[in-house]
C-alpha cells in the first residue's frame, strides 16, 4: 500500500484510508457522472449528476467499511485482536493481530462480511422500492423506469446493486476472498491441519485470480465475456484485479509458514547474546571508530554504571553533522529508556518480528530485568526462516527452549 491518513475509530478500532483509494473513489465518480446515471436520466444536469455520483461513491465505501467492521466485531468476539482496517484501491482489509484459534472461528469471521454486504444490498432495494411510490416496473422498457426514479431512489437502487455484488464476489471460494476463508475454514475442520487447509484454499484462490487475468487479456483483444463486457479498459481493470488476487493468495500461504515457523521460538533462542555496550561520555567519534566499524552491530545498549539508560544506533549517528562527532557524546544522541523499545526473551519470535515491522527498525534490545540479556535482529529472524520457513517441521528440542 501506499500510506495514507487516519480517518478516526469505530469501536475502538482506527479505521485508515489509504492514498490509493483515491482512484477508485474518482473511477467510481466519473463512470457514475459521464456515464450510468445520464444514461438513466437524460433530464438531470451535469451538476446533479456529479453530486449524486460523488454521494454514491462516499456511500459504497461506507458499504465496504461496514462489511470490514462485521469481520472485526465478529473477531473480536472470537477473541481475536484487531488493530485497525485499512480501505485502499481493492475496497478494505481488517488487520488481525493473530489468525483464528479453530475452524469455527474463522468460518464465522469469514461469513459475516457477505452477509453484511447482502444485508445492506436488500435495505437498499427494498428502500429503493418504498421511495420509487407508483414507478410502474415494465421489463420491456426498463429505461423508462430508471427515468422516472427521483435522487434517493436512483441512489438506492445502485448502491443495492453494487452491494449485492460485493457480497457474491466475495463469496467466490478463493483465499483470501472471505469464501476462500469459509472454504479454509471448512477444510480445516474437515482434515484438522491448518497448513494443509490454506494450502488449498490459497490454490483455489490462484486458480480463480488466474481465470481473470484471462479474462481480462480476452476482454482487451475484442472478446465480450458476459457480465463483464468488453474493451481494453474493462479487461485491464480486471486482469489487474486478478494479478492482485494471486499475489495476496501466494502471501497469504508463505504468512502462514512463517506464523508456524516462529510461533513458540523463545526469543532467547534467536537473540545475539555476544554485543558490544558503550557509556554514556563516549564520544561519537569513537563510538563509529572503536565501535560501529569494527563489528556488524548497528544498534548499542548505552549502560551508566552497569545500568541500561538508553540506545544509540547508526540512525541516530547519521543524524549528526560530521563536524560535531568528536565534541558530541553518545548521551546526547541516543534514544532513552523511556522511549526505547524492547522485548523479553520469553516472548515468541513472531511477536519480535511484528515490534520490529511496527517501528521499523532492525534490531531491539532483549531486556529482563532491567538488565540487557542481548539484541534481536531481523537477520536472526530472516536466518532461522532460512532454515524453518518452508513448513518444515522444527526439532522437538528447538520448540521448546527457553
Amino acid at each position: 500500500m501506499m500510506g495514507g491518513f487516519r480517518l478516526g475509530q469505530v469501536a475502538g478500532i482506527e479505521i485508515h484510508i489509504d492514498w490509493s483509494l483515491l482512484i477508485v473513489f474518482l473511477l467510481i465518480s466519473a463512470s457514475l457522472a459521464l456515464g450510468l446515471f445520464p444514461a438513466w436520466h437524460p433530464d438531470w444536469s451535469a451538476a446533479l449528476s456529479w453530486l449524486v455520483a460523488l454521494t454514491a461513491a462516499v456511500l459504497f465505501f461506507g458499504s465496504v467499511l461496514a462489511h470490514e467492521l462485521s469481520h472485526a466485531l465478529v473477531g473480536r468476539l472470537q477473541g481475536i485482536p484487531v488493530r485497525r482496517i485499512t480501505l485502499f484501491v481493492f475496497g478494505g482489509v481488517a488487520q488481525l493481530e493473530r489468525e483464528p484459534h479453530a475452524w469455527r472461528a474463522e468460518l464465522w469471521m469469514a461469513i459475516v462480511g457477505p452477509a453484511t454486504s447482502l444485508a445492506l444490498a436488500l435495505l437498499c432495494l427494498l428502500a429503493a422500492a418504498a421511495f420509487a411510490g407508483d414507478v410502474s416496473i415494465d421489463m420491456q422498457d426498463p429505461q423508462r423506469v430508471f427515468a422516472a426514479l427521483g435522487v434517493l431512489p436512483t441512489l438506492l437502487l445502485w448502491l443495492g446493486q453494487v452491494n449485492l455484488i460485493l457480497a457474491l464476489f466475495n463469496l467466490v471460494p478463493g483465499f483470501p476472498l472471505d469464501g476462500g476463508r469459509v472454504l479454509r475454514a471448512v477444510m480445516w475442520g474437515l482434515t484438522g491441519n491448518l497448513r494443509r487447509a490454506t494450502q488449498l484454499a490459497s490454490a483455489a484462490g490462484q486458480g480463480f485470480a488466474w481465470l481473470l487475468i484471462g479474462l481480462g487479456l480476452s476482454m482487451m483483444l475484442g472478446a465480450r465475456v458476459p457480465f463483464f463486457g468488453t474493451g481494453p479498459i474493462a479487461g485491464l481493470w480486471l486482469a489487474f484485479i486478478g494479478w492482485f488476487l494471486n499475489n495476496a493468495a501466494l502471501v497469504s500461504y508463505r504468512q502462514l509458514l512463517v506464523r508456524e515457523a516462529l510461533e513458540d521460538v523463545p526469543v532467547s533462542r534467536l537473540m545475539l547474546t555476544r554485543f558490544a555496550v558503550v557509556p554514556p561520555d563516549l564520544t561519537v567519534n569513537a563510538l563509529v571508530e572503536e565501535h560501529v566499524l569494527r563489528s556488524d552491530q548497528r544498534a548499542f545498549p548505552v549502560l551508566d554504571k552497569e545500568q541500561l539508560i538508553g540506545m544509540v544506533c547508526l540512525r541516530d549517528v547519521r543524524a549528526l553533522d560530521r563536524a560535531a562527532w568528536g565534541s558530541t557524546c553518545v548521551r546526547d544522541i541516543m534514544t532513552p529508556l523511556e522511549r526505547v523499545t524492547w522485548v523479553n526473551p520469553g516472548q515468541d519470535a513472531l511477536e519480535a518480528l511484528a515490534v520490529l515491522a511496527q517501528k521499523d527498525v532492525n534490531q531491539v534490545p532483549v531486556i529482563e530485568n532491567g538488565r540487557v540479556r542481548g539484541l534481536v535482529r531481523r537477520e536472526d529472524i530472516l536466518k532461522w526462516l532460512s532454515l524453518y520457513g518452508d513448513g518444515a517441521r522444527r526439532p522437538a528440542d528447538e520448540r521448546h527452549i527457553t
